[in-house]
């Protein structure tokens, strides 16, 4: 769903808070991916969302719901975000195809752009920053998108299988593919090409993604651009696998993991 990588990096406060939005997010994500998933229906996530407006006012449920409410008391976490997740996950119990990008969209801002929204309180804007709040949480905004773009066109195969396409049918169509096209599942050179442009999009969002990282706070800016970085590979795995996301999962190796650490410290402490 999203990508918290680079949490390992952060002061201990700031992980701990990350971490517990990490786990909410998992949860949330779990009531219609995980085992239970054919169980829930949207009086289960009425009740999960009443749960979380309670841990927000200080009436957690377990140990998971503890952790985020001490986090909503220790940052400026607003709610809007989680409620926006949970409308996500709403969309997973019906919705399995997508018309347009504007669809797709929206459905990325439920379930990943949110994640920026609800972190960039915790990760703090530098006190010296010149851009305005707004561009900032739009910067968050796009690497969340771009984070769901990326597992997206990764997992094309993996989601087919379950009958669902979240890609742009409207723009497949354009392409000359159809549905079944994706159900085959063979790479030709239609699909390379619509690949092609469809990585292309995601590669925009980091982008734009990349230039709010210089405006958080000193602290936070190695973590998320590591995380950045190490993410926006797997668009590389995608063309090193001659897009063949049908059959074969996109991962980067740990070298070069490794290497994109003390690269993305080095961009980092000379941001402004």
């Amino acid at each position: 769903m999203f990508y918290v990588s680079g949490t390992q990096l952060m002061t201990p406060e700031r992980r701990k808070a990350v971490w517990a939005i990490y786990v909410w997010c998992r949860r949330t994500d779990e009531l219609v991916d995980g085992p239970n998933a054919s169980y829930i229906t949207p009086t289960a996530l009425d009740r999960w969302e009443k749960r979380l407006e309670d841990l927000f006012e200080g009436r957690p449920y377990d140990m998971y719901d503890a952790a985020l409410s001490d986090t909503v008391s220790k940052f400026p976490v607003d709610i809007q975000p989680f409620k926006d997740m949970v409308q996500g996950m709403r969309l997973d119990l019906w919705k399995s195809r997508y018309m347009t990008f504007d669809e797709l969209y929206l459905y990325c801002y439920y379930v990943a752009g949110t994640v920026g929204l609800m972190t960039v309180p915790v990760m703090g804007i530098a006190p010296d920053s010149k851009a305005s709040t707004e561009s900032v949480y739009n910067a968050a905004l796009a690497l969340g998108i771009a984070n769901q773009l990326t597992n997206i066109l990764r997992d094309v195969g993996e989601d087919a299988r379950r009958g669902r396409i979240y890609l742009p049918l409207d723009e497949l169509a354009q392409a000359g593919l159809t549905e079944e096209d994706i159900f085959r599942g063979k790479v030709t050179g239609k699909w390379r090409r619509f690949m092609k442009g469809q990585i292309q999009r995601a590669r925009l969002f980091f982008d734009e993604a990349e230039k709010g990282v210089t405006h958080l706070d000193s602290a936070s800016r190695w973590p998320v651009l590591a995380s950045l970085w190490l993410y926006r590979q797997i668009l590389d795995a995608i063309e090193a696998n001659d897009y063949n996301n049908f059959t074969k999962r996109a991962y980067v190796g740990k070298a070069k993991k490794l290497l994109s650490l003390p690269l993305a410290y080095a961009r980092a402490a000379v941001a402004p």
